[in-house]
């Protein structure tokens, strides 16, 4: 009973945040070097829930990377908490590589294309091409982005198997992966419930892959290393800290 009451109120002032940082993104979107500033706001929006939903975070493995260098982050996807972890503990400047659906999202979707966050269209083959093609130009020109390459969330809390459209970007784009483990979160909001619990969420950045020796004939190899090294290193973690 008290679980369904903390959701209900947590889930309160979740709407009531994300309408105030979609709208505050939105505004500052509009400054020089907006984008920037929509992704602070972005941060504070992240932290913000996670602080009223009483979760921890904790980051491991940020001396793996260059805070002036771009990457493609691929992280696995446990559960929604999974967004407000990265955009509020990652301290990098980065943008989400999402589906189109969620940029027709009123209030929210403006926002996060003011804040130039890449949309995908995944309604067709070529259009999935062209969008990718677009997305990895601006990559290339020094733009970090956020990928769950499952393309959903895990049911179980393991790594499922991934999609080929993020690795392409990255070869296409000659930029590093960054393999990044979320564990904790599948506790915290399991796919599937709207019930949040307390808990802990750990975030472990692994050290970057290059991309420069592989190619679309190779790509199934570069997949396979950067799912097999986020595998070992949930399981490390979870060995460590007997985190679920």
């Amino acid at each position: 009973m008290w679980n369904t009451i903390r959701t209900a109120l947590i889930s309160s002032l979740l709407i009531l945040i994300t309408l105030f940082c979609a709208l505050l993104a939105i505004v500052v979107s509009f400054l020089k070097n907006g984008d920037k500033f929509a992704h602070l706001v972005g941060r504070f929006w992240g932290r913000s829930i996670i602080f009223v939903s009483r979760v921890k975070v904790s980051v491991q493995g940020l001396e793996h990377i260059d805070n002036g260098a771009s990457y493609v982050y691929m992280a696995n996807h446990q559960s929604m908490f999974d967004i407000l972890a990265l955009l509020g503990y990652l301290p990098v400047q980065f943008r989400w590589l999402a589906k189109m659906e969620l940029f027709r999202i009123p209030v929210f979707g403006y926002s996060m294309a003011r804040a130039g966050y890449i949309s995908i269209d995944r309604s067709n083959r070529k259009s999935a091409y062209k969008s990718l093609q677009a997305a990895a130009q601006k990559i290339a020109h020094g733009v970090s982005v956020v990928i769950f390459p499952e393309g959903t969330r895990s049911l179980d809390g393991r790594i499922k198997p991934f999609k080929g459209g993020g690795f392409y970007l990255a070869i296409r784009a000659g930029r590093p992966i960054v393999p990044v483990v979320i564990c904790g979160s599948h506790h915290v909001m399991p796919k599937g419930t709207l019930c949040i619990r307390r808990g802990q969420i750990i975030i472990s950045v692994n050290p970057p892959i290059e991309t420069a020796p592989y190619n679309s004939n190779t790509k199934s190899v570069l997949m396979e290393s950067v799912r097999s090294t986020m595998k070992r290193d949930l399981e490390r973690i979870k060995a460590r800290g007997g985190m679920k």
